[in-house]
């Protein structure tokens, strides 16, 4: 079974956070070496505290997790990170020729602040895929967000460009958050572009951010190249979000 680093808040109301990523890495044969950095008390409607953890506790966890005595992570998927120093310590404790998945969480999805821009600046350099959706792309890149009018593709790729020239490798732009029948995300590297499609679901569930963003990991640790790992990871998201549970 791979194993992969999960770096992440707890979410006390179970529907995202580590207990999604954990739920999600499960289901697809991963385990899951997990890294707490915040402490969030949630519900399904409303973010009402936040307590990050020490940066130097976080990158204590990281260390532990790698240790040659124990079953080594192949992937890392990093969510909430809390605060920039926590970020700076993390650039500094994680192994390099790791691939990581980076999913910006700058806000909950009942609308609470969880993360700013400037908490993301140490890490970009070494991130391997970014995957923000349509409005955190819009901010990363200092272009305005406008959800009543889709953006057409050169304005995601133009965004793609400004978010490549941090020294990320590769961006996922997410479209679950847009219009249309079909849900579409576009995989932007330096020289190229590719699409992942699939049907838009009449469904809303929390978590979905953490749940692609482990399962590009899972696929990346199973030994999957990038976009054969977003095709993977789009197809797995259409099922969870099909399903019941």
């Amino acid at each position: 079974m791979s194993r992969i680093l999960v770096v992440a808040g707890t979410d006390s109301s179970g529907g995202a956070g580590l207990s999604r990523d954990i739920a999600m890495a499960q289901s697809l044969g991963c385990s899951v070496s997990p890294v707490v950095t915040a402490v969030t008390v949630q519900t399904n409607a409303a973010l009402i505290a936040t307590q990050p953890i020490p940066p130097q506790i976080i990158a204590g966890q990281v260390t532990a997790a790698f240790d040659p005595a124990g079953q080594i992570p192949r992937a890392i998927k990093i969510g909430m990170i809390g605060a920039p120093d926590a970020a700076q310590s993390l650039a500094q404790a994680l192994p390099l020729g790791v691939p990581i998945v980076l999913d910006p969480v700058l806000k909950s999805s009942s609308g609470g602040a969880l993360m700013s821009l400037e908490t993301l600046t140490p890490l970009l350099p070494r991130v391997t895929l970014l995957t923000p959706n349509l409005e955190e792309s819009a901010l990363l890149a200092g272009t305005s967000h406008r959800p009543q009018e889709p953006p057409e593709l050169a304005e995601l790729a133009a965004r793609a460009q400004i978010i490549l020239a941090t020294g990320v490798a590769a961006v996922l732009i997410k479209g679950g958050h847009g219009q249309g029948a079909r849900s579409i995300d576009h995989l932007f590297t330096a020289d190229s572009h590719q699409v992942f499609s699939a049907p838009r679901l009449p469904v809303s569930k929390r978590g979905t951010g953490c749940s692609l963003a482990t399962a590009l990991a899972c696929a990346l640790a199973q030994g999957a190249p990038v976009a054969e790992a977003c095709a993977k990871a789009k197809t797995q998201m259409t099922l969870w979000l099909g399903s019941e549970g």
